[in-house]
């Protein structure tokens, strides 16, 4: 249900999505350090879309990770990748790939689509991996400690 209005409101446009500006000012608050583990070592910037995959080489694209995690992504799907890593992805990393999804969505007219038909295109994500349920708080802190 709450779903389903959020996803009216944003069609109808009584509501609006933070902007992807705000992610970057916590990216630049949080510092240099890999959205995905937490390490400082040895970072570069990795794209959230892989270019293979029709990602942008842009700065809404961009995060920093460490080496070791860019490298064991490769040009898997962000949500592919925590998956078989068994991993849920931080708040700030799971927001900025859902903006960057809805963004392409309208930009390329698939707002509208049945997921099925979206399915079979070659998009920069998996839509089928959207998540659509979340861990409760004391199975994110479970994940956190593991």
């Amino acid at each position: 249900m709450i779903r389903a209005k959020l996803f009216k409101g944003l069609k109808d446009g009584t509501m609006n999505m933070r902007t992807i500006f705000d992610d970057e000012k916590v990216k630049l608050q949080t510092g240099q350090i890999c959205n995905y583990c937490g390490s400082t070592e040895k970072l570069a910037l990795a794209h959230i879309f892989p270019q293979k995959l029709g990602g942008k080489d842009n700065p809404e694209n961009l995060i920093f990770a460490c080496r070791t995690c860019n490298s064991s992504k490769g040009k898997k799907d962000l949500i592919e990748w925590m998956n078989v890593k068994e991993r849920f992805l931080p708040l700030m990393i799971i927001r900025r790939y859902l903006k960057l999804t809805f963004s392409y969505c309208v930009e390329h007219n698939l707002i509208d689509k049945n997921i099925e038909g979206i399915k079979e295109l070659e998009l920069p994500f998996k839509i089928e991996l959207l998540p659509t349920s979340y861990p409760s708080p004391s199975e994110l802190i479970l994940n956190i400690e593991n």
